[in-house]
């Protein structure tokens, strides 16, 4: 080998190399009237593509040096706060490798005159310590477009069908409106009501807790937050919307919304009805409306639960494309300010009634030792009906400058209605019947709750010194009436078991929590806060059954599935945190909290007592820190115990569901769960390019898994809850995200690897499910003012899954999603608009390929000055699909397919009105 003429060569090249980037630029940044030197931030763009070669700024005595930079032509820009940006263009070529700027003159804005422009596009985002802040200057906006078009054209941001936010990574649970929350906890009424054209700015951050937002000391806790900032010529005016439609099929849609806003306060109200499933606030998942249940959970900081299924479905402003819904909702919202803005009350009234029927067929494989599997058909037709009143107010004062005070209250009644028919046929392997089971439920419930909380947060003289404290209660009341009618026919011994009883249930649960927080400086740079919680659970659950002694009379008692309960629990937490602050750019902080929990369950029909006494441990540690103005990184480590449900250790016995039995497990023991989490964003302050990069690990040491029998003659299975002692289930997930501009185009760019195993006991063999995936997304957007905007997202997956007890548990399949939206401006104020959505899951062992396919269109036409009016026409499911599912778990997997909405049309009007006056929108 000639091995001198290589060497010769990279020598060269590398001396060729070296030539081409010794070109710089220097210079000198002063004030024009003071010529007082300025330390300003300078950038080298490209001029013909504004890309990003250099960045730095200019030391104490204004001056700067950027070198390494290639032939070319580029801009210098230049900024400083409060100072007019300065711009110029300049070319570095062989004969000229070095320009020098000399004295670059800087303005305040005050002193520039009127008549001199500066001409560049605005900066889109900036970062601000913890907040990135995106200037809704620099997007585009449309006639009547809302917030969430908004935020659709943000950079690490996205935005499903569903109005679901993810800002880099994370799911954003929290949207304020100028830092106040509008209609309590329901995003939606912000996103897609509040019109973009009155936005001004869009912070993304992470909302600390109110203690630490009093008293600087930073707890760890943190909630990823959006607030919508309003231009100041918007916060005064009537603005609102009107929208009614009428289709085929009975099909149908109305809304009305107004809002009155005030330097001191906003008024707004709200009404809805639908059954199309397009309306913007209300509908939700038929598994989210139920009843009262008696799940018992001890939480993982040595607290306690009765479980009353208290999710607010009609909060959730989100249709899932399962069944067929009808909503109606109405709101009040009212927030004020008084007293010179010490006092502030903020206040909201909801009502709203969501009913959905649902057609679903459900394929479940169990994979049992030796080569066998055990299936499950099921057929369900079921109908939920939930009425709900919620109010709730918060009252905040500002005492002095030291001490201010919070009170919140808020009450729910809700009544639910739900009425279930299902036929269960459970085969072996070979397809042999061995049990089927004719069912239906009837259950009817009453859930009242009241919540009442008080904090009281003081400084002291000695900065950094604080008290806070934190008192609530919390009431629950449940009450249900079931019938349940059930005939469970068994092949091996050809016999019936029929059921067929009332249950009448009443549980209620009182909470009072009190939280002592103290905080002191001991240096310059390290905190101490130190927490005593002391808490109080009692509660009941009483659920009884009884049989016919005649056709409709139900009261013959059944002492075997009938049990009342009472539970006191009595909790001692003592925590401390240690906050080290070593610059104004990062933090660390670590500590751990401990809490000692009584438990006593009495059984009020026997007189056994069962006592239960533990200890959680919750450690974390979190670091933070911010590079300059560009980018943040962040890394937390959190441990938490997590006790076995009373369910779990004893369980009552219940007959809903008789070929499925639970044992008791006297002996559970806690488990205790490790995380790891860790992320990094840049953003690129003058092209808007964003990089974000986060990951988390955790894995569950003495962890709670199923340990199931399987009667492979009678189908029936019995299952106990153990603690696994001999591995550690763990899950991971790393994403990352990329949106630079190509020929001008923002271009979004998302990687993810996610991975778990998980383990469960089949007829006392372990089983060990291994679950990896690798998703992958590219998402175009365009958007040019009244001509069109599209955004086209596509992106394979696929998924390598399997199960340690045979070759048939391997679920190894390819996966594809993929969205298209877009909407053209035609000519006489026309518009088409478009949405596709494409789901699919390989076939696997036994079961087809999953197809999901929704296509919607329509065309529109807009009228007056400002397009306030819309006439529209449009079509919903053209493919007319149904929804398909499938999950994966330990012991197998589970197919499911529901009823949706199916192809229909539908003529509506909208009226978008205002007295702010629309904001033109410039070709």
């Amino acid at each position: 080998m000639k091995v001198a003429p290589l060497i010769i060569a990279i020598c060269l090249c590398a001396v060729y190399t070296r030539a081409q980037n010794t070109y710089s630029v220097k210079g000198v940044t002063v004030d024009t009237s003071s010529k007082a030197k300025l330390t300003t931030t300078i950038t080298v763009l490209n001029a013909k593509d504004s890309i990003l070669r250099k960045f730095t700024h200019s030391k104490t005595d204004g001056s700067f040096s950027i070198s390494g930079l290639t032939a070319g032509t580029y801009l210098i820009w230049v900024s400083y706060p409060d100072y007019a940006a300065y711009e110029e263009k300049f070319t570095l070529n062989p004969a000229s490798n070095q320009h020098d700027f000399g004295n670059i003159s800087m303005r305040l804005k005050s002193r520039v005159l009127q008549d001199v422009i500066i001409k560049g596009e605005a900066v889109a985002v900036k970062i601000k310590g913890d907040t990135t802040e995106f200037n809704a200057k620099a997007y585009v906006i449309q006639p009547n477009d809302k917030v969430e078009d908004l935020l659709r054209q943000l950079p690490g941001i996205q935005v499903d069908h569903d109005g679901k936010i993810t800002a880099q990574g994370e799911t954003v649970t929290k949207v304020l409106l100028d830092g106040e929350e509008f209609f309590g906890d329901d995003p939606l009424l912000i996103t897609r009501n509040i019109r973009a054209d009155m936005v001004d700015k869009v912070q993304l951050y992470n909302k600390k807790t109110d203690q630490a937002t009093f008293t600087g000391i930073d707890d760890g806790k943190t909630t990823k937050t959006i607030n919508i900032v309003l231009k100041e010529d918007r916060k005064t005016g009537v603005f609102g919307k009107v929208d009614a439609g009428i289709g085929d099929d009975g099909y149908y849609e109305g809304q009305a919304i107004y809002n009155k806003f005030k330097a001191k306060y906003k008024f707004a109200a709200y009404g809805t009805a639908s059954n199309d499933g397009k309306n913007n606030l209300g509908a939700a998942d038929n598994s989210k409306i139920g009843t009262s249940s008696s799940v018992v959970t001890l939480t993982d900081d040595g607290g306690y639960s009765v479980s009353f299924s208290r999710g607010d479905e009609l909060d959730n402003g989100t249709y899932s494309g399962r069944g067929l819904p009808s909503a109606r909702t109405g709101g009040v919202h009212y927030d004020g300010k008084f007293d010179d803005d010490k006092i502030t009350i903020n206040t909201n009234y909801k009502i709203g009634e969501l009913a959905l029927t649902t057609d679903q067929t459900t394929f479940t494989q169990q994979n049992i030792p030796g080569g066998n599997v055990q299936n499950t058909d099921a057929v369900q037709d079921s109908y939920a009906h939930t009425f709900r009143q919620k109010a709730d107010v918060t009252y905040q004062k500002t005492i002095d400058p030291t001490a201010n005070l919070k009170i919140a209250v808020d009450a729910t009644l809700k009544t639910t209605e739900n009425d279930n028919t299902g036929f269960t046929t459970v085969t072996d392997g070979t397809g042999a019947l061995l049990n089927h089971n004719n069912q239906t439920d009837n259950t009817n419930g009453t859930l009242k709750t009241f919540d009442i909380s008080f904090i009281y947060n003081k400084k002291f003289k000695k900065a950094r010194r604080t008290i806070s404290w934190n008192v609530s209660e919390t009431y629950n009341e449940g009450t249900s009436t079931e019938y349940l009618k059930s005939d469970i026919f068994t092949q091996v011994n050809a016999k019936d078991t029929v059921t067929n009883q009332y249950k009448p249930s009443n549980i209620t649960s009182s909470v009072l929590n009190s939280n002592l927080v103290y905080t002191e400086p001991l240096t310059k740079l390290l905190s101490l806060s130190v927490n005593y919680g002391l808490g109080f659970n009692n509660s009941s659950s009483d659920k009884d059954s009884y049989d016919q002694s005649a056709p409709g009379v139900y009261n013959v008692f059944d002492a075997t599935f009938s049990n009342y309960y009472k539970f006191n629990v009595l909790t001692n937490q003592l925590g401390a945190n240690f906050n080290y602050a070593y610059s104004t750019k990062g933090s660390l902080i670590f500590g751990t909290k401990a809490s000692a929990v009584d438990f006593t369950q009495a059984d009020q029909y026997t007189g056994l007592v069962y006592k239960r006494n533990f200890v959680d441990w919750t450690p974390q540690v979190t670091f933070r820190y911010r590079m300059a103005n560009s980018g943040n990184y962040m890394f937390t480590y959190s441990g938490s115990n997590s006790q076995p449900s009373i369910t779990q250790i004893q369980p009552v016995r219940d007959n809903t569901n008789p070929e499925n039995v639970l044992v008791g497990n006297a002996n559970l023991e806690a488990s205790f769960r490790n995380t790891f989490s860790t992320s990094y964003t840049s953003i690129n302050q003058l092209t808007g390019q964003l990089f974000a990069v986060s990951g988390n690990y955790s894995f569950t040491t003495n962890s709670i898994i199923s340990n199931s029998t399987f009667n492979t003659t009678t189908g029936k299975t019995t299952t106990q809850y153990v603690n696994l002692l001999t591995a550690d289930p763990y899950n991971f997930n790393v994403n990352s995200q990329l949106n630079p501009k190509i020929f001008g185009v923002r271009i979004d760019f998302i990687l993810s690897v996610n991975g778990s195993a998980t383990y469960a006991y089949s007829d006392n063999l372990l089983s060990k499910t291994t679950s990896n995936g690798l998703t992958g997304n590219i998402t175009y957007r365009k958007n040019v003012a009244k001509k069109y905007n599209i955004q086209i997202g596509a992106g394979p997956n696929y998924t390598f899954s399997s199960n340690s007890l045979q070759s048939t548990g391997n679920y190894n399949y390819p996966g594809l999603n993929s969205t298209a939206t877009g909407t053209v401006y035609l000519p006489g104020k026309f518009q088409l608009t478009t949405e596709l959505r494409y789901r699919y899951q390989g076939a696997i062992s036994n079961q087809p390929a999953v197809y999901n396919k929704l296509w919607n269109a329509g065309i529109n036409k807009t009228f007056f000055k400002e397009d306030n009016l819309m006439l529209s026409l449009t079509g919903t499911n053209l493919l007319n699909q149904d929804q398909n599912t499938r999950n994966v778990n330990a012991l197998g997997f589970t197919q499911t397919s529901v009823n949706t909405i199916k192809r229909f049309f539908m003529l509506a009007v909208s009226w978008d009105f205002t007295k702010f006056g629309t904001i033109a929108v410039k070709n």
